[in-house]
């Protein structure tokens, strides 16, 4: 009997729909409460727990306690949930799926499931994560949002976590081309933390890129979950290029993880005076590779990954070539700006030779089409997106 009902089992478990068994049966132990990750990654890796799960046959798991918690699922309203968001555009991929980013595999403690806004094309390129503090200095957000506009421009997805700061730059500056961008959210699919990135969220859809999170529907911000985020961050990249962070940042979490799965891992030189730049500085003085520009990562990478790069060359914005339509004062004005260092009005009209009233309405323009960025005390900075 014991043999028949195996057979039957595994019968099942390869040929019905996948609709109807696998991706509901996946998503919803992003449920299961009470045990850690590896432990529920152990339930649809290993082949005769997962078989005993989705034939409801609890009773035959050895582990008690494992079986108590799955008990708990109500696969039914698990069910009614995910089918509600992929109603409004979500997909589900599973960890049975082809379309499951294979960096995650390699944990060892694989998300079951990925809910999924936008386009999975970004996961088929070399990827790189780009962290750092929610709180961040002008030249932090400036390189943030460069690097990862240079990396994109290489062919290389970006992988960030929609959070303020630091990541909101790197999201941005992702968006210079199409089918590049990753944020991963610490939030359930049907929600954007904070509330002010859903613009951007929205933006990174648009593009081509993912929008991603291994928690359920209706999930909200706990301070718990970015942890588990900060893993899927570094789990999907092949390295992690920290910007900008505190002594206990979050960001340096998400560094040790890179390192813990043999991720490389990449940091930005600050100040010695920078309380921003303790994290990274601390990092390359362990070992982390020092980046000043794109090229430093990419010279790091293996020959197999760089033959897969395809240098994109029509980028959203030309930094030395001013648009069609610009005026004089602009072009003047723009080449003045850096996106790296704030200039004040003085600044601005000793090394432009524009009257100050003709600066002033250069910068508004400026301002509308999302070429520069005015920050407290009257100081400007250049942006590297037509959208900022």
């Amino acid at each position: 009997c014991c043999f028949f009902h195996r057979i039957c089992v595994i019968a099942s478990y390869l040929f019905f729909e996948r609709e109807d068994l696998d991706i509901f049966k996946f998503s919803a132990l992003t449920r299961i409460r009470g045990i850690s990750t590896a432990e529920r990654s152990r339930i649809f890796i290993d082949e005769e727990i997962f078989e005993f799960f989705i034939s409801g046959h609890l009773d035959h798991l050895q582990d008690k306690r494992l079986s108590k918690e799955l008990a708990k699922l109500d696969l039914e309203k698990c069910e009614a949930e995910d089918r509600e968001v992929m109603k409004k555009g979500a997909a589900i991929v599973a960890y049975n799926d082809p379309a499951y980013p294979e960096p995650l595999r390699r944990l060892e403690d694989p998300p079951p499931c990925l809910y999924i806004m936008g386009n999975t094309a970004p996961f088929e390129k070399p990827s790189v994560a780009v962290v750092g503090s929610r709180l961040a200095s002008v030249y932090g957000l400036a390189m943030a949002e460069t690097l990862s506009r240079d990396l994109v421009l290489n062919g290389i997805s970006v992988v960030s976590g929609l959070a303020r700061g630091i990541d909101s730059a790197a999201h941005r500056g992702s968006l210079a081309v199409r089918d590049a961008q990753i944020a991963v959210m610490g939030t359930g699919i049907d929600d954007c933390y904070p509330k002010e990135n859903k613009v951007l969220m929205d933006s990174i859809i648009d593009q081509g890129g993912a929008v991603v999170t291994e928690f359920p529907p209706k999930t909200p911000p706990f301070k718990k979950n970015f942890p588990c985020r900060n893993r899927i961050i570094a789990g999907l990249a092949w390295g992690t290029l920290v910007v900008e962070a505190t002594e206990y940042s979050g960001s340096l979490a998400t560094a040790r993880f890179a390192i813990e799965t043999g991720r490389e891992l990449f940091a930005i030189p600050h100040n010695i005076t920078s309380k921003g730049g303790v994290g990274p500085n601390i990092l390359i003085q362990k070992g982390a590779k020092l980046v000043a520009r794109a090229e430093d990562i990419i010279d790091e990478m293996p020959p197999f990954m760089r033959e897969k790069l395809s240098r994109n060359l029509n980028p959203a914005v030309d930094d030395d070539i001013p648009d069609a339509g610009m005026s004089e004062g602009e072009a003047k004005v723009l080449r003045v700006l850096r996106v790296d260092a704030e200039k004040s009005l003085d600044m601005i009209i000793e090394s432009s030779g524009v009257q100050i009233g003709e600066i002033l309405s250069a910068l508004a323009r400026l301002k509308i089409k999302g070429l520069c960025k005015e920050w407290p005390g009257a100081r400007y900075t250049r942006t590297t997106s037509e959208r900022s």
